[in-house]
This record gives structure tokens, sequence and C-alpha cells, in this order.
């Protein structure tokens, strides 16, 4: 049976609760296939009486059943929960992975051995104030320990971003370095909305130049004039001041922010943008 959810003192996640006593997971174990979870105890109860998962009735056996996957054991460990003696007066509350250690010794426990009544009133006095100061210590602990893992999951997801925006960078480079700089003969050729087919006929262009998917679709929705930065739009002469790289096989250009990172902020715009003329770019 998994533990009483009401006992949790945040919001527990759907992936933790058991679908069969609709606790909080305890000793939780996985269906080979779906990877599913259940309390130990209940899917061996439930596989006692059934061949298949209790969710989506894919056939399995006690002996294909496999512990959790460590990253659900981790946020379970996670799961701050009070103490099982909290109607016996403890007001503790330590992470699951916590429990046992504190209901050992828990002062409220009605099964923890008792103090020899030939025990001097100053030592038990002792003992207890020494069990709280210990408890209160280990809480802390948990609680740091939480922080500090909670940290680093931040941490590991900033450093991940960042790795990813420096590999689109390589990326959009690369691809940058192999198309040639292009010459505008007329600017007054350049089309403020072109059409649906146009834009296909350029976005096929610039996926066959060797563009990374990603970057073609940012370009392409920034094909068009409200898309344009706010200077561009004010003044579509100042073109000619942009490093502008053709797109073969079509009259249009891509201006991006890489190349032209001396431009003033209301000049560019990221990852860049697309222009399309009708005519006149060599």
């Amino acid at each position: 049976m998994g533990f009483d959810i009401t006992r949790f003192k945040e919001e527990v996640d759907e992936e933790l609760i058991c679908h069969i006593c609709f606790g909080v997971l305890e000793d939780p174990l996985q269906t080979p296939i779906c990877e599913h979870a259940f309390c130990k105890a209940c899917i061996n109860g439930w596989l006692s009486r059934n061949i298949s998962c209790p969710i989506d009735r894919e056939v399995i056996t006690p002996y294909e059943l496999k512990p959790a996957a460590r990253i659900l054991r981790k946020l379970l460990s996670r799961l701050l929960i009070i103490c099982d003696y909290a109607n016996f007066g403890c007001t503790a509350v330590v992470t699951l992975e916590e429990l046992q250690n504190h209901q050992r010794g828990c002062e409220y426990n009605p099964h923890r051995p008792l103090v020899p009544k030939n025990e001097s009133e100053n030592r038990n006095v002792f003992a207890v104030e020494m069990k709280r100061l210990f408890d209160t210590t280990m809480s802390k602990i948990a609680n740091i320990r939480l922080k500090v893992e909670r940290q680093l999951d931040e941490q590991e997801v900033e450093l991940k971003s960042r790795l990813k925006d420096t590999w689109y960078a390589m990326e959009t480079k690369t691809w940058s370095d192999s198309l040639r700089r292009a010459r505008i003969e007329n600017w007054g050729a350049m089309l403020l909305n072109p059409e649906s087919a146009l834009q296909a006929t350029v976005r096929r262009a610039i996926t066959e130049s060797g563009c990374p998917s990603h970057l073609t679709d940012a370009l392409m929705e920034n094909a068009r004039e409200s898309r344009w930065p706010s200077g561009f739009r004010e003044n579509r002469r100042c073109i000619k001041n942009y490093v502008c790289k053709r797109i073969p096989r079509s009259q249009a250009v891509v201006v991006l922010a890489a190349d032209n990172d001396y431009m003033s902020d209301d000049m560019v715009s990221f990852p860049g943008f697309v222009a399309i003329f009708t005519h006149g770019i060599e």
C-alpha cells in the first residue's frame, strides 16, 4: 500500500501516484513495456489475480517487473511528509528518504524502547533533548540537500540551454559562410508581403542550401514587412548597409543577426530576416 497522499506538504505529481491504491508510491516497481509504476505490494497482489497491467491491460507476469527508474525514485525521495506519529504529537516534516530513520527514533513512537525506570531523571531529560537536537539537525540537513539538488537541476537545465544556443550559433555561421554576398540592383523590387506560393519556393531554396530546419522556420517567419526590424521598415533603402547573403536559385536575400552585429538594435531581428524581390538580385 502507498503512502496516504494527505500526509504530504506539497502537491504530488500524478506520475508518483499508484493507480491501484491511489496512494503515493511505496517501494515502486515498473511494468516492462508500458513502464507504469505501482507499489510493490499493490502490483504483486494485482498480478496474483490478473495477468495484465492495471492501466493499459498489457499482458505481464510478476517476473517481468523491474525496479522503478532512478529519476522516479529520486523524485519520490524528495517529497516532504509528516511523521507517522503526528497523531501522538510529533510535528516533524522530513523527506520520504529520511522517514524511516526519523520514525525509528521518534520520541512519540509508542513502540520505541522505554528508558529503564532505574535511570536517573536527568539522564532521561538529556537523552530526550539530544534526540530533539538530532531530529532538528537531520531535518535541516534534508532541507539543505533538497535545496542543493534543486539548484543543481536548475543549473543543468541552464547549461543545456546554453549548449543548445552555442550549437545553433555554430550551425548558423557554417550555413552563412556557405552563401555568397548578395548585390541588390533594385531595392524597389522588394516585396512587402510575398504570396504564400512564392514564400514556399524560397523556403525550399533555403532548405536545399543546407540551412538547419529550426533556422529555416525562424527566418521564414520573418519574411514579410510586419516581421522586419522597425528601423528597416521605416527606411528600406538602408538595406545597402547590411551584410546580405543571396539564397541560391531565388530572388531573395537573408540578413542574419550574426552577420550584422554592428547594426543598432532596431535594425536587426533574431536570428535574422528574409527579403524577397521580383528581380535585381546578383
